[in-house]
Order: structure tokens, then C-alpha cells, then sequence
């Protein structure tokens, strides 16, 4: 038994509750580049997660939605309500976080400041890729997600373009990243259990 599942008294069977009781992740996708690889790897995240059987998994892709840079005049943000309401009805979340000169993309920070409440008192865990596996993406991104009051999870699979992408584009994660998914996804499941009965 895990430190968090003593925590939260809670185990693996316990926690596959099933039908609509679920928790629902919404599985982030921070690019909407062109020839971006995050649909990889969201796929990826998705197939390892819904093998657990212990919450509901969906994509959300950010690029589906009409998120102009936010306070642009004339701007048409008519994805906004829908990108509101798909992240309002998520018990938590994983980012797919894609480092660019040493942060995340502006489209994710623009996501996630079109919003507030939607984030607040919700667990998240990260998944990134990089040079350096994404790292200093992700260390921005957490205070980030601080201010939002989402708590990250301290499990963080950080995938190398050069050893987990052929040719950079081409995802091909090497064994030990599924375990370190599974092992960031056993924490953000307690974590998003216990914060649910915090926005009841």
C-alpha cells in the first residue's frame, strides 16, 4: 500500500467505484502547433490509464476550441464556453506539457487564464517531453496550476525527444515510462478523490 492510499485510507479495489461515481481526468493536451506530437502522446497516457479501470479518462485537446489570445479585441472566443464547461465537469487532470524555450506553450497558459473557478480544488498530474524531458516546462507550469489552486502531484514521467521520439516526431516511449505514468496516476487519483469532497 502506497503512502498516499494509507493517507486517504483508501486501495486499488476500493477505488474503482465504476459507473457514474467515477472520477473524470481530463487528459490536457498543451500544443496546438503544427506538427505537434502531443496527440501521441495524450494516446498514449489514455491507453495506460484506462487499463486501471479507476476513473474516467477523455482528451481534451485545446486545440478544438476557439481561445483567442484572452483580451484580444475583436478576438472570437466563442470556444470559451465550451472550454469552460468540459473542464468544470473534470474531478482532475493530466497535462501533456510541451517545453518551448524553457517554459509551456502560450496556448496552454492562455487555457489555462481563460478560466478560475473551473481549476479550483482539483488534482493534476504532468507528463512532459523535451530536450530535457521537459522539466523546466513543468517546474513553470506548477506554479502555475498553484495559483489555480490545483494540487500537482509530486510523480512527474518526463520523456526525452532524443531516447523517446525517433526523429523527434515519432513516439516510441522507452518500458519505464509506463511505469512512471502509472505511478503519477497513483497519486492523482487519491489526491482527486479527497479534493471532490472539498467543492461539495
Amino acid at each position: 500500500m502506497s503512502f498516499l492510499q494509507k493517507l486517504f485510507g483508501q486501495n486499488s479495489n476500493e477505488e474503482q467505484t465504476g459507473g457514474n461515481d467515477m472520477m473524470k481526468i481530463g487528459i490536457v493536451l498543451g500544443s496546438t502547433r503544427e506538427g505537434r506530437v502531443s496527440p501521441q502522446v495524450g494516446a498514449w497516457v489514455k491507453e495506460l490509464a484506462d487499463k486501471r479501470g479507476d476513473a474516467e479518462y477523455e482528451i481534451i485537446d485545446i486545440a478544438d476550441f476557439k481561445l483567442p489570445l484572452l483580451g484580444e479585441a475583436g478576438g472570437d472566443a466563442s470556444g470559451a464556453a465550451a472550454w469552460s464547461e468540459i473542464i468544470a465537469k473534470q474531478d482532475g487532470f493530466v497535462f501533456i506539457v510541451q517545453e518551448y524555450n524553457h517554459s509551456i506553450t502560450g496556448a496552454l497558459k492562455n487555457a489555462l487564464d481563460y478560466l478560475r473557478d473551473e481549476w479550483n480544488n482539483k488534482a493534476a498530474g504532468i507528463v512532459s517531453y523535451g530536450s530535457v524531458g521537459g522539466a523546466r516546462a513543468t517546474e513553470h507550469l506548477r506554479g502555475i496550476l498553484s495559483e489555480l489552486l490545483v494540487a500537482h502531484v509530486r510523480v512527474h514521467p518526463a520523456l526525452s525527444l532524443f531516447t523517446d521520439f525517433e526523429n523527434g516526431t515519432d513516439f516510441k516511449p522507452a518500458a519505464v515510462q509506463a511505469d512512471s505514468v502509472n505511478q503519477m496516476l497513483d497519486q492523482v487519483i487519491p489526491w482527486t478523490t479527497a479534493l471532490k469532497t472539498v467543492r461539495k
